[in-house]
């Protein structure tokens, strides 16, 4: 299965057979840069409704979309959505979020959403297996670093894929990536926005991979 980040939390993941699940579709705006999303899909998943995530029109295609609380399989992937939050006080400043994990050819995707607090046990344990960890990094708006790291650690993944930070195209009042990187080792920056993994092809250690936007 192949990984491409498209830009800000949004991912497209392609299966061996060809099926295409788009995460978190944006919205473009003054100051989120990246370039409209025009890539088909076959299923979206939307973490919660807010406009840099939810932005369903823009995917090509016929899509089926999973959000919320859930247990489904869309064409032989099954998803599951676990209720978190936007924030530290459930909800209340910025709204729900769900994280929604997954698995394609044999690999556990887990995409955080814009989860905004530490998980619980519980969560934890919902979540389960994590081969390939999509997480935000950039905070105020989600997770900071530290937080991110922690989340990290407790979830155990093989590979780490941060995004939801500043960069040229994203100019949120948030911090860039580098902060959720500093002090950390097997940190790999691609000059690529797509990556290829294999199921139980992974390193023993877990492994920080850093793309570029495709978008």
């Amino acid at each position: 299965m192949k990984v491409k980040w498209l830009g800000h939390s949004s991912f497209l993941i392609t299966s061996n057979k060809g099926i295409r699940i788009i995460t978190d579709p944006y919205k473009t705006s003054w100051d989120l840069k990246y370039n409209e999303i025009k890539e088909p899909a076959d299923i979206i998943t939307v973490s919660h409704e807010h406009l840099d995530h939810n932005n369903v029109t823009t995917v090509g295609g016929n899509p089926q979309v999973a959000k919320g609380i859930t247990r489904v399989e869309i064409k032989g992937v099954k998803f599951i959505g676990v209720s978190t939050y936007h924030d530290e006080s459930k909800g209340k400043d910025h709204g729900p979020n769900t994280i929604f994990c997954f698995e394609v050819d044999g690999v556990r995707v887990c995409h955080l959403g814009d989860l905004g607090h530490k998980l619980s046990n519980q969560e934890v344990a919902q979540v389960g297996k994590v081969d390939v960890l999509l997480i935000p990094v950039g905070g105020v708006y989600t997770i900071n670093a530290d937080v991110a790291t922690e989340v990290s650690n407790k979830l155990k993944p093989s590979i780490i894929i941060p995004m939801h930070y500043k960069n040229e195209r994203c100019g949120f009042p948030i911090s860039g990536v580098d902060d959720f990187l500093k002090g950390k080792r097997n940190i790999v920056k691609m000059d690529a926005s797509e990556v290829e993994f294999e199921a139980e092809k992974f390193p023993a250690e877990t492994q920080i991979i850093v793309l570029k936007p495709a978008l």
